[in-house]
């Protein structure tokens, strides 16, 4: 018995369904696995941002703090918190993306040193004790800190491949 064009079909084309199914399975997975890795950083990034954003509001919330020793102790215990996060997302960076980490670095360094002094200053005003007093007519200035996070932000984006102004949310 001799072998056929239609006996070599019917083996090839299973074969062939078969290696298809499997390179499209392995193609997916790996697209999949980038995506959630993507999104595990770009989770990351927003929430190393966020720390930076609490520590900018504190000289608001200590103008704004109430006269009292707890108040005190409970504002500065939350200034340890932040200092204490910003190093662990420092960290973080450190391992996941040392360019972000990098520029996150820098926005950190900015925050303390603009964000710092006005802390400073914000714990020498006078404690405000009625409801429109908390009403602050003073803006603090964060030239520093919006640079320095719009650079970190940049290298964010250029990390999770988000270059030009599209993105998830475009």
């Amino acid at each position: 018995m001799t072998w056929t064009a239609a006996q070599t079909t019917a083996v090839l084309a299973p074969v062939i369904a078969i290696l298809g199914a499997a390179l499209v399975a392995l193609l997916t997975y790996g697209l999949n696995r980038r995506a959630a890795r993507r999104e595990r950083r770009a989770r990351a990034f927003g929430e190393a941002l966020s720390v930076v954003e609490d520590y900018a509001e504190m000289p608001y919330r200590i103008r704004r703090r109430p006269g009292t020793l707890d108040g005190r102790q409970q504002l500065t215990e939350e200034v340890s918190r932040i200092y204490s996060r910003l190093a662990y997302h420092q960290a973080l960076l450190d391992i996941e993306a040392p360019t972000v980490a990098a520029a996150y670095r820098l926005l950190a360094n900015e925050a303390k040193a603009e964000v710092g002094e006005q802390m400073k200053k914000a714990w020498q005003k006078p404690v405000r004790t009625s409801d429109a007093e908390m009403n602050l007519e003073e803006h603090y200035d964060r030239q520093r800190v919006d640079r320095a996070r719009d650079r970190c932000v940049a290298t964010m984006r250029a990390a999770l491949g988000l270059t030009g102004s599209g993105g998830p949310f475009a």
